[in-house]
């Protein structure tokens, strides 16, 4: 018998609304009330997410995203400034102690990577992690992943790109220096893909989201299955995206 997880599917949100509700699974997990849980999402308005240790201020221009109406947002996890808009998120969430993550960082970043790996080439995509966090296809970024470890709990989540919009992700983000802005985007755009570019057609989120579930379920020989928030979970996550992730306190911090 195949050990259960559960699966959350819980559509498009605000991304302090996404990054309280990672915050709150990883607690329910690490106190026992809710089983390993992965998690597939989206972000409405498109989002910018800034890692733990970084400086907003310096990462992200705060006007430009205002005037296109992007979210900012910190996250629990490290790594760099990620915009997020045509892409499906997972997160997965499970104690430290479970006998299918490995102690090692680097090794339990491969192994929840092998999970999208798989989902990946249930669409027809084969691909390879390069560590620290990154998964490539034919030489080209088409995930990024972040992991912390809290409570005795590994969070990691990570996107998968659908399509992407290199031109409006630098309009967003700080370059030192403008004369070479137009260098760094024609460099991303050589070390970047996504599903669209790579099929040559609109995969839906729907059709993502399943090859992922299949490829979780693959990597870690369990079944996932589709459950809802707990009370409780939604009580934290509510919290969190009050006192934390929608705060100028937060967000500013650095």
């Amino acid at each position: 018998m195949k050990e259960q997880w559960r699966l959350l599917q819980t559509g498009f949100n605000t991304a302090y609304a996404n990054m309280a509700v990672d915050r709150a699974l990883l607690v329910a997990n690490s106190e026992g009330i809710v089983p390993p849980t992965v998690r597939f999402y989206g972000w409405v308005p498109p989002a910018i997410s800034i890692g733990y240790f970084q400086s907003l201020t310096d990462e992200i221009d705060v006007d430009t995203c205002k005037k296109l109406g992007v979210n900012y947002v910190r996250r629990i996890t490290g790594g760099g400034a990620v915009f997020h808009e045509k892409e499906l998120t997972y997160s997965i969430v499970i104690p430290e102690s479970h006998p299918e993550i490995p102690k090692n960082i680097m090794k339990s970043y491969g192994r929840i990577c092998g999970a999208v790996m798989k989902g990946l080439q249930h669409l027809g995509i084969e691909s390879e992690y390069v560590p620290i966090n990154d998964i490539v296809t034919g030489g080209r970024k088409i995930s990024g992943n972040a992991q912390t470890r809290k409570l005795e709990t590994v969070l990691q989540h990570g996107t998968v790109l659908m399509d992407v919009d290199v031109d409006k992700m630098f309009s967003l983000l700080k370059v030192p220096n403008e004369k070479i802005k137009d260098k760094l985007i024609a460099d991303v755009k050589q070390r970047v893909t996504s599903i669209k570019h790579l099929l040559g057609n609109e995969v839906s989120f729907k059709e993502v989201a399943e090859a992922m579930k299949i490829g979780f379920e693959e990597e870690f020989h369990v079944e996932l299955v589709e459950g809802t928030l707990t009370k409780e979970e939604k009580i934290l996550a509510v919290k969190f995206e009050k006192e934390f992730f929608s705060t100028k306190d937060w967000n500013h911090r650095r």
